[in-house]
């Protein structure tokens, strides 16, 4: 999977070869460790810095971070960012039983909430986020929560179906989560010196404007909010320095795709990327971005401000419901 998709943005970058890279960035969290190594030296066995990145849900993009921050830093011209990943079929778990969880906190914060089940922890998380977004926020968002619901794997659900598939946790269905999946992808980032020496390429090249990484703060864990504690507060953070970064505006943002803690902005039209994981983390992340006022994320739905022909397309490639989710 890594070599196939190196060896694709490879052929889709036309001028560029793998001796071209001055370090890569591989992500990737179910392996053990120098995967990054061993995936990339069949490739060629150049030299370069290959440095390991597991950062859970958010490794491919922290992959892409910090691949961006190196030609910034004006630590290189022409960087690979790569992620992959096998998973094992189910739910997410755990893999040491050893050692204290590292979500301990997050679990014991929405536990202070509703009481915890013997629930998969990731479904607990954001269902718990979607009880209280229902709650605060009923009864217009019960019909926006499963109308946002994106398809898996190219197959169109209706709201009947979605809504009476398997509860998995309350207020989610089994087809308001996303798959386990294996899969990998890369990205070729190059400083704008690289590209001047390559103009037969600068009409497919896209410019990163900002990406902005954010990390837990205190009102995640002690605001005894679900909605913080799977990313509220770091998502509308993250949001508003790559704003300020690329100069732009909610309103100036054209397509989105939505997930996590991270904000990328790309030029003309912007684009601001972000995976969607669970249907309730979609809705109150348009909070978050600024893409519409306090609890009116179900209204944004229903206006379709958030497909094809409203104000922003929002997962045009189905998401994570529809991708998969190889972390």
């Amino acid at each position: 999977m890594a070599q196939e998709a190196v060896n694709n943005a490879i052929h889709d970058a036309k001028v560029i070869s793998y001796k071209d890279f001055e370090a890569a960035f591989v992500g990737y969290v179910f392996g053990d460790s120098t995967c990054g190594q061993r995936a990339l030296y069949p490739l060629g066995m150049t030299g370069i810095p290959i440095i390991n990145v597991n950062n859970n849900c958010s490794t491919g993009s922290t992959a892409l971070f910090l691949a961006a921050k190196h030609i910034e830093g004006g630590l290189g011209d022409c960087i690979l960012a790569l992620g992959f990943e096998k998973m094992q079929r189910g739910s997410l778990s755990t893999v040491f039983d050893d050692r204290t969880n590292p979500l301990d906190r997050h679990i014991e914060a929405t536990g202070a909430v509703y009481p915890l089940t013997s629930s998969p922890t990731p479904v607990q998380l954001f269902g718990n986020a979607g009880r209280e977004y229902l709650h605060k926020y009923t009864p217009k968002i019960t019909y926006s929560l499963l109308f946002s619901s994106n398809s898996q794997f190219q197959n169109e659900y209706s709201l009947e179906q979605i809504s009476q598939s398997p509860m998995i946790y309350y207020p989610l269905t089994k087809l308001q989560c996303c798959p386990t999946s294996d899969g990998g992808a890369a990205a070729i980032l190059v400083s704008e010196s690289f590209l001047d020496k390559y103009p037969e390429i600068k009409e497919q090249a896209v410019e990163i404007l900002a990406i902005e990484m954010v990390t837990d703060l205190l009102s995640t864990f002690n605001s005894k909010d679900c909605m913080r504690v799977v990313g509220f507060d770091i998502s509308k953070q993250a949001a508003q320095q790559a704003y300020v970064k690329a100069g732009v505006k909610p309103s100036d943002i054209q397509v989105i795709e939505l997930h996590g803690i991270f904000l990328i902005l790309f030029g003309d039209p912007f684009v601001h990327i972000y995976l969607d994981c669970f249907s309730s983390n979609e809705l109150i992340t348009y909070e978050a971005l600024g893409l519409c006022g306090k609890g009116k994320a179900g209204e944004l739905v229903e206006r379709g401000d958030n497909t094809y022909g409203g104000k922003y397309v929002i997962n045009p490639s189905g998401g994570l419901m529809s991708k998969g989710h190889p972390l």
